[in-house]
């Protein structure tokens, strides 16, 4: 990736995934097309063959029975500048954690604590990373929000407070350029660059495992925003379109908003 600072962002694919090559002021995301031999690709392994096999659908019926577990709140850890990385609490210092990620400050979830120590989540590659970080070197707040996308379903589930809110039907990857399942976060909100993408694009902490660079920017990152004209395909049901990234119905996204960044977003196959 292009380090923060003056530029623009890019968008892979019509928008089927977020691609970050530079931020500006208030972010905005810029340029977008057909397929493109710019993108490289890894040679799968095994196990992602599988998890692109795994991305039809069984059913495309929300099962609340089914739904996973989410928690009824999450520590959000927001940095003011750049901090030091730990492997482990009282380990040496591997690293720095960056104050911002493409110009928004860095609200990174807790997965665990120890007296004096967090560890947080990272939205940098790989898919999943963590660190350990002081607990003072951070501010810490709540969010009673989490997402969850049910590739198998093909429909986005909103939760508060461990409640589902609502359930709507989705577009995710295709077999090609299926969208990464694990758990990830609510990176920052941007800016569209075409009104196809709806109000806002909800940028994840997750990256494509299928396409690892994208015109030279370095990376492939999943976002959440609106149909770019695909309403009649994801419909009522859902529908395997997009090139990693998760389209909804304009209304549906416009939901999402009070979802404050931190909260996490786990893609489920």
């Amino acid at each position: 990736m292009h380090p923060t600072g003056g530029g623009s962002w890019s968008i892979l694919r019509a928008g089927s995934l977020v691609v970050v090559a530079a931020v500006v002021g208030g972010v905005s995301l810029l340029g977008c097309g057909g397929p493109s031999p710019k993108a490289q690709r890894p040679s799968p392994p095994a196990a992602h063959q599988a998890t692109t096999a795994s991305s039809s659908p069984t059913t495309t019926t929300f099962r609340p029975d089914a739904a996973p577990t989410v928690p009824a709140s999450t520590e959000v850890a927001t940095l003011h500048k750049a901090i030091p990385r730990f492997s482990s609490p009282g380990g040496p210092q591997v690293g720095t954690v960056p104050a911002t990620w493409y110009g928004s400050p860095s609200a990174l979830p807790v997965v665990a604590s120890q007296p004096g120590w967090l560890e947080v989540r990272l939205a940098q590659r790989p898919n999943e990373s963590t660190a350990w970080v002081l607990a003072g070197d951070v501010s810490v707040s709540t969010s009673v929000y989490a997402i969850v996308v049910d590739l198998a379903t093909r429909h986005l589930t909103l939760y508060r407070q461990a409640q589902a809110v609502f359930s709507v039907p989705v577009g995710v990857g295709t077999a090609e350029d299926p969208t990464p399942t694990g758990q990830f976060f609510v990176a920052l909100f941007a800016s569209p660059p075409s009104p196809g993408y709806g109000a806002f694009v909800l940028v994840t902490s997750a990256h494509s495992d299928a396409i690892t660079d994208w015109d030279h920017s370095g990376d492939a990152v999943v976002a959440i925003h609106g149909p770019l004209g695909s309403d009649a395909a994801i419909g009522t049901s859902g529908a395997a379109i997009s090139h990693g990234c998760i389209r909804l119905h304009e209304e549906d996204l416009l939901r999402l908003r009070p979802v404050p960044v931190g909260s996490p977003v786990d893609i489920v196959p």
